[in-house]
């Protein structure tokens, strides 16, 4: 069996990157006027190519009154971002964004997946 040509396989993934995502972390920022010292969310990455998929789970929680469906939201994008448990991430495809929370990433040569949940904020 031949060896994975990680270069190759990587362009070919990033072939795939038709969405945009901006990454946000919590950090302590102080208010220059007050002085006041409060967690807000930083980008720390903006505008990276990546891809969003989408699959409906297998469970079936329907009853006589609604069809309840829950999919699994997972990004994939550029292995060398450092991406942690909890950051947002705002996702762009064409006119349309949304706001999700990091799940736990899981790192390959080519690429990294994080699950994703989508979260809405005021």
């Amino acid at each position: 069996m031949g060896r994975i040509n990680y270069k190759r396989h990587r362009r070919q993934i990033e072939g795939l990157y038709e969405d945009k995502c901006t990454i946000y972390r919590y950090e302590k920022v102080t208010d220059s006027e007050t002085g006041e010292t409060t967690l807000k969310p930083v980008a720390v990455y903006a505008d990276q190519p990546c891809r969003i998929s989408q699959k409906a789970l297998g469970t079936n929680n329907q009853t006589e009154a609604q069809n309840n469906i829950k999919y699994e939201t997972k990004l994939f994008i550029a292995p060398e971002l450092e991406i942690k448990q909890g950051d947002i991430l705002e996702v762009t495809r064409g006119t349309i964004t949304r706001k999700y929370e990091a799940g736990e990433p899981f790192p390959y040569q080519s690429h990294q997946e994080v699950s994703i949940q989508r979260k809405e904020w005021a």
